[in-house]
């Protein structure tokens, strides 16, 4: 069996998804640090008439400096979602596949959520379906792995059985390989150049929300998806 890990990002990247359909487990680090500083776990770039279009979602951040990301609350004291929704609405109206999601946008705006994470899975569990991934993701709180760093990785594969962990090939600096390999475990590198496609407004930006991609590609989105990584040697 092969794993790979991610954070529960906002709207993410086709990368995440890459990794995804890869493994036969993608798991979700949900209790880990929430980052002090910007992060991808609460914001994300689709693109508008003016270029990126940055969507972020307020967080409660002051004395809260070392929540875990599970613990992260949204604030809602301002009007975020409408926002949003409007910014979206603006930017992909003639996109192709609008129609087909925009549902999906109008759901997660119209519903007031308290914590991030509930708000992230919800977003995830739909993308992945609509990219042909069949098995859920999982939260790696639900493992009650209190580890940290390559131990922490190595910990949640002997967890799930898992023989083989997949990774982006630039983290082989940061991973302790000879842990791996005295816990029997064989690390998989990849490396990932994300699909050019047809996008609206313009000359094209790469790493995008995948949600960009899927407005307009729709369900050829996944198989870009697949062929835009391979496995590499680290």
């Amino acid at each position: 069996m092969m794993i790979a890990c991610h954070h529960p990002n906002f709207m993410p990247w086709p990368g995440l998804f890459f990794k995804g359909m890869q493994a036969e487990q993608l798991v979700l680090l949900d209790d880990v640090q929430f980052p002090l500083g910007g992060s991808w776990i609460n914001r994300n770039r689709l693109k508008n008439d003016q270029g990126e279009l940055w969507l972020t979602v307020p967080v409660w951040k002051r004395g809260r400096s070392f929540q875990r990301i599970d613990q992260v609350e949204i604030c809602n004291a301002e009007n975020w979602q409408k926002k949003h929704l409007f910014s979206l609405e603006h930017a992909y109206k003639h996109a192709p596949y609008w129609d087909e999601h925009g549902t999906l946008c109008r759901q997660i705006y119209h519903d007031t959520r308290r914590e991030l994470l509930e708000l992230n899975l919800v977003i995830l569990d739909y993308l992945r379906i609509a990219l042909g991934i069949p098995r859920p993701f999982v939260r790696n709180s639900t493992f009650a792995i209190e580890t940290s760093g390559s131990q922490r990785l190595v910990d949640i594969c002997k967890g799930l059985g898992a023989r083989k962990y997949l990774t982006i090939a630039s983290s082989h600096k940061y991973l302790d390989e000879n842990l791996f390999q005295r816990h029997g475990i064989q690390i998989m590198y990849y490396k990932y150049e994300p699909p050019i496609y047809p996008q609206l407004w313009g000359d094209f930006i790469a790493n995008l929300s995948v949600l960009d991609l899927i407005l307009t590609c729709g369900p050829k989105s996944g198989r870009m998806i697949r062929q835009a990584g391979r496995l590499v040697k680290s």
